[in-house]
């Protein structure tokens, strides 16, 4: 099982976003994953084109797409722009949670309205029923990270809720194989309860590795995504630059 994690594209009509995007799909296309998701913050300003734009190029692939909203979109917008979410009520989460060629694949919509951070803790109600359903360890993706980056101004916006989650992933008879993130516009990884955690870089340009205030330094990263390879409940994943 190949997924394929892409995340913050952010395209708007000022910027070359969905060039970066495309230039991202014609590589995937090459390794023909079996999953794409999407971990949020599609588009800027409620862009009703660039949903469009974007569901275009994803259909490119020939795989199955899931999407998670992030800070950025508007779900109303989404819900009304994506056929995916076409029948989705977007006062709710758009939550997923679906058995994919052998693996149990879960996204958790985390964000809040109107706020840059986010909060799980909500949603453990249902993470744990979605979870209890699969009696293998699951693929967890939320929009937001659950774990310091070391990045001040993104850190103040980060996903809440991680100890209460911890206390939930330690009664689980099957942890996650891993939690998988964007937000950060960086690739990071960490282990949250044990487990590994991961952000994926973005689709557009990366934020600086700004680990003190007084220090910004130069960004170079290209567009950055993740590929996960799961085999016999193992999971090594992969940070790619396009």
């Amino acid at each position: 099982m190949l997924i394929a994690q892409l995340s913050d594209i952010h395209a708007a009509p000022d910027n070359d976003n969905l060039v970066r995007l495309h230039k991202v799909i014609d590589w995937l296309r090459g390794i023909q994953p079996d999953l794409l998701v999407v971990s949020g913050d599609l588009t800027d300003e409620g862009w009703h084109e660039g949903y469009r734009a974007i569901d275009t190029e994803l259909k490119r692939l020939a795989c199955p797409v899931r999407m998670l909203p992030g800070n950025a979109d508007d779900k109303t917008v989404m819900c009304a722009s994506l056929a995916d979410f076409a029948h989705r009520d977007p006062t709710q989460a758009l939550h997923f949670s679906e058995y994919i060629k052998g693996v149990p694949v879960i996204g958790v919509d985390v964000t809040i309205a109107g706020a840059s951070g986010g909060d799980i803790r909500p949603h453990l109600a249902w993470l744990e029923t979605a979870l209890g359903a699969y009696p293998q360890p699951a693929m967890i993706f939320l929009h937001q990270h659950l774990f310091p980056s070391g990045i001040a101004p993104l850190d103040n916006a980060m996903c809440e809720g991680a100890d209460a989650l911890k206390q939930l992933l330690a009664r689980l008879p099957f942890p996650p194989l891993a939690l998988c993130c964007g937000h950060v516009h960086r690739a990071m990884c960490a282990t949250v309860a044990g487990i590994p955690a991961y952000s994926c870089g973005s689709i557009c340009p990366a934020n600086p590795l700004m680990l003190e205030p007084q220090t910004i330094p130069a960004v170079t990263d290209p567009a950055g995504i993740l590929i996960h390879t799961l085999h016999h409940d193992a999971c090594v994943s992969h940070f790619v630059s396009v």
